[in-house]
């Protein structure tokens, strides 16, 4: 089991050592910026299954370090809870396939209520419906599943995790968040404790 756990891990690391590297992470993390930081709009994440559990993910983690964030559930988008969406948001979605019919459903669904809405979606299909609606696509390279059966998100999920830590930390260093900033976000817990140490 050591030796097959130690594939595992190979595997998974070559997949984020292989993930395409484009310009358009600098256009998205700028477009981050731009709509929630200097036109006071939020980022919206949205995904189905694993990869809505992703999309929370990247969203909280926005929202320590500076950058507000919520999840919408696509299904639940479609019994109301597309109201959260307004002027200057933007939206990050999140579908392996890029087929995903919720999240195509939802891209559908924000642009009429707001036309001027823009995308940006992490798939492995740059052919899918979802990439060709993307204001901007962050392809993960398609890795093959580690799942014995090739079937359950495992490498997939790893895939997009590391591009969402991408964003953040790019988006985090492009506005200059500091530590004083991360600690009025942390009051509690061992990071709330760690910052305002820091902070002295």
């Amino acid at each position: 089991m050591t030796e097959a756990i130690k594939e595992l891990l190979r595997r998974e690391a070559d997949a984020i050592l292989n993930l395409p590297v484009t310009d358009n992470y600098e256009k998205a993390v700028d477009l981050i910026v731009r709509q929630v930081h200097e036109m006071g709009g939020k980022l919206v994440t949205s995904g189905m299954g694993k990869a809505g559990q992703i999309a929370m993910n990247i969203a909280t983690t926005f929202c320590s370090t500076g950058t507000p964030a919520v999840f919408l559930h696509p299904s639940e988008a479609q019994h109301g809870d597309l109201g959260i969406i307004q002027k200057n948001d933007l939206l990050l979605m999140i579908s392996n396939s890029g087929k995903t019919r919720e999240i195509v459903e939802l891209t559908i669904l924000s642009r009429r209520l707001n036309p001027d809405l823009k995308f940006i979606v992490i798939t492995s299909n740059p052919d899918s419906p979802l990439a060709h609606e993307a204001d901007i696509c962050l392809l993960t390279g398609n890795p093959a599943e580690v799942c014995p059966l090739g079937m359950t998100p495992t490498t997939s999920t790893t895939i997009m995790t590391v591009i969402g830590d991408i964003l953040v930390v790019e988006t985090m260093k492009k506005t200059k968040f500091t530590i004083e900033q991360y600690s009025k976000r942390h009051h509690g817990g061992y990071l709330g404790e760690k910052s305002r140490e820091l902070c002295k």
